[in-house]
């Protein structure tokens, strides 16, 4: 069983597969092509449209059959949303998505970060690759409500009256044109929207109306951290021999071990014994990263392992080996740093193990790490003939700031806590382009990982090869719930 963390994605077996979100919430689905639209209304699987090809909505379950989905289509969003109307997701208890074959075998957990406004959430998708098929968490918040969600997929939404609409805040690609970015954009409230093909209860479909304040002056972390003392750590059951001889067979560079890491590590072990589960969050909603953050370890990267079950060092080193996924991130060799405890506890006397893997944030990380995002972007941008993004300092400025602020905060999403919009951002940040567009991602290890997960997504690559576009600055922030924060700012 994997705990995902947003971005993260794990191969499927083949089958049908079992989604359930408990809670007061109500579940959908989209079903897209290769473009990232719906083929018709009918791909939208909701309470009120509860079946499609090879999608079956009961109750807050949903069971996905993809070897039955329509020609073309090749991935299955899922969503949800308050089954109480205009209820923000704030409100509510947090959710949680559980993955599981047909026998109740349970294949992934996904807890996201908590949503503020947003009335919302993007929980993950199901996409084809190659011939097989993978999960991806995602857990963004999204301000539009659910009608709003559906126009941006592709479904024909009309209007029960004539009248001005509230601009979309889209959540990947939010854009605002014919304005300067200081201009705070018109707000009205639509009349309840339908499909034309069978009518939405307004009730169930509120349009969220986002307050306009003050843009926020941006908070830049120091650009030139410095790195974190070494701080190493005793191992007294062996634990490094055996992790720097499972890397040197892959030809990684061997990792120390740090006291920081470890006592995070520690603090997350018990807490899973003491819940008697295992989860990215222990019961009082802290991450692993969270822990890691507390003791002063900044990073560039970082990667873990939670699990349960193996009795010793050399059983946790064995297992980690015996799956792809655990085996590559035990022997990435982007990681300098390591971290390793367990602890017994819970009903069943099961062991909780919790590894940390890292490399500390060092003078010019954040400029390169930055910077390599940039000629992976444009790299994307030549292959479609579209001419390259120049380096703005001034969205670069701001689109570090929104990392640093969701770090800071403890959110993930386009619309800040207080309401402000990516053109807020870049107005408070001294940019005067009237077209602003943002990419946002957390979770994800390298530049390569963040841009590969934003190209494979129709509206974040729709951002990224725009060919109205021409400048762009890129932010990054460890630490948070997810890990780690990335920003792109689109201007023209």
């Amino acid at each position: 069983m994997s705990e995902l963390v947003p971005g993260g994605n794990l191969p499927l077996p083949g089958g049908s597969l079992i989604l359930r979100v408990p809670g007061p919430f109500d579940v959908s689905a989209l079903i897209t092509g290769g473009e990232g639209r719906v083929g018709s209304d009918a791909d939208f699987v909701f309470y009120n449209q509860p079946a499609a090809p090879g999608v079956r909505l009961r109750g807050d379950t949903l069971t996905v059959e993809p070897a039955l989905l329509r020609p073309g289509a090749v991935r299955v969003t899922v969503a949800v949303s308050a089954a109480e109307p205009d209820t923000p997701l704030c409100r509510l208890p947090a959710s949680e998505l559980r993955v599981t074959d047909p026998r109740g075998q349970t294949l992934a957990r996904f807890a996201p970060p908590r949503p503020q406004r947003e009335s919302v959430l993007l929980l993950a998708e199901i996409y084809r690759r190659g011939t097989g098929w993978k999960l991806r968490a995602i857990g963004q918040g999204y301000a539009d409500g659910l009608a709003g969600l559906a126009r941006d997929f592709g479904v024909d939404v009309a209007e029960d009256r004539p009248g001005p609409t509230a601009p979309a805040h889209r959540p990947s690609v939010p854009e605002q044109r014919s304005a300067p970015p200081s201009a705070r954009p018109p707000s009205a409230r639509p009349a309840p929207p339908r499909p034309p093909s069978q009518r939405l209860p307004s009730p169930r479909l509120p349009s969220q109306r986002l307050p306009s304040p003050r843009p926020p002056s941006p908070r830049l972390p120091s650009p030139r951290p410095p790195a974190p003392a070494a701080v190493p750590a005793s191992d007294p059951e062996g634990f490094l021999g055996l992790v720097n001889s499972a890397r040197a067979r892959s030809g990684s560079r061997p990792v120390t071990l740090d006291a920081r890491l470890v006592s995070a590590a520690r603090a997350h072990a018990a807490a899973m014994a003491a819940d008697g589960r295992l989860g990215g969050e222990s019961r009082d909603g802290t991450s692993v990263h969270q822990r890691i953050t507390a003791t002063g370890y900044t990073y560039v990267t970082v990667g873990e392992h939670l699990v349960s079950g193996p009795r010793t060092p050399a059983e946790f080193i064995a297992y980690c080996l015996r799956t792809e996924e655990a085996r590559r991130t035990l022997q990435d060799p982007a990681f300098t740093q390591a971290g390793l405890a367990y602890a017994t506890g819970g009903r069943t006397g099961d062991t909780y193990w919790t590894a940390l893997w890292a490399r500390p944030l060092a003078a010019g990380d954040l400029d390169r790490t930055c910077a390599e995002v940039v000629e992976l972007t444009n790299a994307q941008r030549r292959r479609a003939d579209l001419p390259p993004l120049a380096v703005d300092p001034l969205l670069t400025t701001a689109a570090q700031a929104h990392s640093a602020d969701m770090v800071a905060r403890d959110f993930y999403s386009h619309t800040a806590p207080e309401g402000s919009q990516p053109w807020d951002r870049a107005a408070a940040a001294g940019s005067a382009r009237r077209t602003i567009g943002e990419n946002i991602a957390c979770g994800q290890r390298s530049p390569a990982e963040v841009v590969d997960g934003w190209m494979n997504s129709p509206r974040h690559r729709a951002n990224i090869l725009k060919p109205g576009f021409t400048h762009i600055g890129v932010g990054f922030a460890g630490g948070g719930r997810a890990g780690t924060y990335w920003t792109q700012l689109f201007g023209a």
